[in-house]
C-alpha cells in the first residue's frame, strides 16, 4: 500500500485512482498490479535522432516492384 501511495507524488493522485480503480474492475488487487498500469501509461522518452552523414542518405528512393519478384522466378 505504501508503494501505490507513493506513487502519487510522480504520477498524481488521479492517475494512481485511475489505476486502482482498472485494477479493482479487473479482480486485481495488489500494488505491483497498480504500478504496472501506472508504468504502462507513463509516455516513453522520444529517442533521439541521429544525425546522418550526408554520404548515407539515399539519393534515389526505392520503387516497389512486385513484378520484379515475378521475374526472378523460374518456370520448370
Amino acid at each position: 500500500m505504501v508503494r501505490v501511495l507513493m506513487a502519487v507524488t510522480e504520477d498524481g493522485l488521479v492517475a494512481v485512482e485511475a489505476a486502482c480503480r482498472e485494477g479493482l474492475d479487473d479482480g486485481l488487487y495488489s500494488a505491483d498490479v497498480v504500478l504496472n498500469i501506472l508504468s504502462r501509461r507513463r509516455e516513453a522518452a522520444a529517442p533521439a535522432l541521429l544525425a546522418i552523414p550526408d554520404h548515407l542518405t539515399l539519393h534515389h528512393m526505392p520503387l516497389a516492384d512486385c513484378g520484379r519478384y515475378d521475374s526472378l522466378r523460374t518456370s520448370s
